[in-house]
């Protein structure tokens, strides 16, 4: 939740810079609620791009989320339809990554434990753009501070986390990275990202450890079935 602060903060500063409002800069990062998109959104509203331009660029940006979704569904399955929709608006790679080493170590956790930490970092970051906005006069020079560099340090740093004792994931991250650098080099500029994260995924999934069926079935019926039974 610390990290988001200084992000948020650079966000603000960005944004005042490039003289957007500050209730502007707040209400994206309460509704928009993703960084990449936002500092991305933010870049092309300083050159005039035109709206659709921003919409569609968003979305290429956020279908990461495509991959994030579908790695974490299986842990929220037995969770009413609202309660997914809640989860999923404040899912973002930060809140991912906590997730799913929270999840690795404990399969079972309270629905008040998930969402008070979305909240909590959630609000974290609107409150870092609001700090970045009211510091943004302060502020003359933000590469000198390598504020926009701010974001993807903040990956960076998500990513060594996750990997720093799984082999498994360093390989699997070594082919996202190289793919994506070579896939640009190339020319794909706009998708490599995208096609290098699928193919890394799938590669990560392929060399992943099976999950013996016998203990599968010795937990007992799945969650879902009951759920279905009672028709939520």
């Amino acid at each position: 939740m610390l990290g988001y602060v200084p992000v948020a903060f650079a966000f603000g500063v960005l944004g005042h810079t490039a003289g957007l409002p500050w209730w502007a800069m707040v209400a994206m990062s309460a509704f928009v609620y993703g960084g990449s998109s936002q500092f991305a959104a933010l870049q092309l509203l300083a050159v005039g791009a035109a709206p659709y331009a921003i919409v569609l660029t968003t979305f290429v940006v956020n279908l990461r989320h495509l991959l994030l979704s579908a790695a974490i569904a299986p842990r929220l399955a037995g969770w009413r339809r609202r309660e997914q929709a809640l989860f999923a608006y404040e899912l973002t790679d930060e809140a991912f990554a906590v997730h799913s080493a929270q999840y690795a170590d404990r399969a079972e956790r309270p629905k008040a434990e998930v969402f008070t930490f979305n909240t909590a970092v959630h609000a974290s970051w609107v409150a870092g753009t609001l700090l970045g906005v009211l510091a943004g006069d302060l502020v003359t020079d933000v590469q000198a501070l390598g504020l926009d560099y701010a974001l993807p340090a903040m990956f960076m740093a998500l990513l060594a986390a996750g990997i720093i004792a799984d082999r498994r994931g360093l390989v699997v991250a070594v082919v996202a990275g190289g793919g994506a650098v070579g896939l640009t080099l190339l020319g794909l500029q706009y998708w490599a990202v995208l096609v290098a994260a699928a193919v890394a995924a799938t590669f990560g999934l392929a060399i992943a450890p099976r999950e013996d069926p016998t203990d599968v079935a010795a937990d007992g019926p799945d969650p879902r079935d009951a759920q279905g039974a009672t028709g939520r």
